[in-house]
């Protein structure tokens, strides 16, 4: 792999992105980074053998340029990048609820842009990256996306009219999963349970079942019904689950988070 890659604004996924990309083949000396301290770059370059430069430089001397900040602040990188990139340049957000036309509309026209919403199991390997095209990318550029974010997960291609659904779903979603276990672990503790033995019977539970989902083939609805016997105790849960509104309250939060990720492309950042 002879091309070089720049990660600008390198927090926890940007890193992670580096580490995957490092174990599946990429060369550190093509690996540059950026960071908004010093002290972060150098400990970078430490870690993982990459090179810091400033954001004009890596604009200047990268094949593709990934871009992992925050969207309130991607304005004023691209205001910095823009005199110095070519428009043979790939360009990759990940930015939540930024569409590919504000880079274009900022950079050389004909700038190829390719938009990615990843999420925070990238920092195990087990990202959920979902990939959409700008008007100017290729399949060559989407298929070298997908080799970068595959480093750390499983990739997707979706038209970008879907994404801020796929941000509600994937991006936001270990959230959920995370602040369920954090309620049954509660309910563990309230049953009567030490918090260290009910957090491993709900994360191993959680794994199995994510497994099962994953391997088995069946449809939800086929797993949950084999652990459902009639008047047993999983039936009398699911009763009181639906009698609370959980399924209700989970579209309602995933219709929220699909409305943030498009006030965000509107600008607002409030």
């Amino acid at each position: 792999m002879t091309q070089k890659v720049a990660v600008l604004g390198t927090g926890k996924i940007g890193e992670a992105l580096l580490s995957g990309m490092i174990r599946a083949g990429w060369a550190p000396t093509d690996l540059l980074v950026t960071a908004r301290r010093p002290e972060r770059a150098k400990e970078l370059q430490e870690r993982y053998g990459v090179t810091p430069v400033t954001n004009p430089e890596a604009a200047k001397t990268a094949d593709t340029l990934i871009l992992t900040v925050k969207p309130q602040d991607m304005g004023t990188l691209l205001d910095e990048l823009a005199p110095h990139i070519p428009a043979d340049r790939l360009v990759i957000s990940g930015a939540a609820g930024i569409p590919t036309a504000f880079f274009e509309e900022r950079l050389a026209t004909g700038t190829p842009v390719v938009r990615v919403m990843t999420n925070t199991p990238a920092l195990v390997d087990e990202a959920m990256s979902v990939i959409s095209a700008g008007s100017h990318a290729t399949a060559e550029h989407l298929a070298h996306a997908e080799e970068i974010f595959g480093a750390v997960g499983k990739t997707l291609r979706v038209p970008e009219s879907q994404q801020d659904a796929c941000t509600a779903l994937s991006g936001s979603g270990p959230a959920y999963f995370f602040y369920l276990v954090e309620a049954m672990t509660d309910a563990g503790i309230l049953l009567g349970l030490p918090r260290d033995k009910a957090h491993d019977l709900i994360v191993q539970s959680a794994i199995g079942a994510a497994v099962m989902l994953r391997d088995s083939g069946e449809h939800p609805v086929k797993l949950r019904e084999n652990v459902t016997s009639p008047a047993g105790t999983t039936i009398n849960a699911i009763r009181e689950l639906e009698n609370h509104g959980v399924r209700a309250a989970l579209i309602a939060a995933l219709e929220a988070a699909r409305d943030r990720s498009r006030q965000l492309a509107s600008g607002n950042n409030s």
